[in-house]
């Protein structure tokens, strides 16, 4: 399991949102790319990039500090917020990324996915799959859609999406822990890579995931413990087994 320190990236500023709410946000670098060397330099193999004002507004905004990261990390990239279109995510992989995570528009738009895992390549993208109490949330987590998550999981996962990031949005960024049982039956119901975001905070977290003998759980995301420090990023590598 390979754990992915996230990059959250709001007004071209590094940031953390309690719950993904906007009015409650916590700075913590002016440079992004600052945080990308930082976690490199801790032996990071994967990065987790997220446009907020991209997923708020509807369409990438900050394409320029995902650039600055990506020439600045020798590990690849994922990123997501805001990719509606095939033109952004064209951008978002012009830009360096190696792996695009689509959210809102799989979940309105399903049947685009076959389409684009044919033209970019199902290794190159990711199922952004966010909920709250059941519900998957869109749009920033401020809308709501009818989808069921782990059917849309099911579906991207047979039109040929490599990869799947699950969040629960309850437990973001309040380090109280990652819902287990959750990511069990999502690991359950599809046969593509999952990778687990929402409450991973300590070292425990990750050997409670790894500890579910799931082979396609393949990741979890980590935030704001390491941006509080209340865990180092060896410790939670170590927890997964990353050499």
């Amino acid at each position: 399991m390979v754990i992915y320190p996230a990059i959250d990236i709001r007004n071209g500023k590094c940031v953390r949102l309690l719950q993904g709410r906007a009015e409650d946000e916590t700075v913590y670098a002016d440079d992004p790319a600052e945080m990308a060397r930082r976690w490199v330099g801790e032996g990071a193999q994967w990065l987790h990039v997220v446009d907020l004002d991209g997923a708020f507004e509807g369409a990438p905004r900050n394409t320029e500090a995902l650039a600055r990261i990506c020439a600045a990390s020798p590990v690849p990239v994922q990123t997501g917020g805001g990719l509606r279109t095939d033109t952004d995510l064209e951008r978002v992989f012009a830009a360096g990324a190696a792996r695009a995570v689509l959210g809102t528009r799989a979940a309105e738009r399903p049947e685009d996915l076959a389409p684009l895992a044919a033209r970019f390549g199902g290794d190159r993208l990711a199922l952004g799959l966010d909920a709250r109490d059941g519900k998957v949330r869109t749009r920033g987590w401020v809308g709501t859609c009818d989808a069921d998550a782990p059917e849309l999981a099911r579906r991207a996962a047979e039109a040929g999406v490599g990869t799947l990031v699950y969040t629960d949005i309850s437990r973001d960024g309040m380090m109280r822990g990652v819902n287990v049982d959750a990511m069990e039956r999502m690991c359950r119901a599809v046969d593509c890579g999952v990778i687990a975001s929402g409450g991973v905070s300590t070292a425990d977290d990750v050997r409670a995931l790894a500890a579910l003998g799931c082979a396609n759980l393949v990741g979890a995301i980590v935030g704001k413990a390491l941006y509080e420090e209340t865990v180092t990023l060896c410790g939670m590598r170590a927890a997964a087994g990353e050499p």
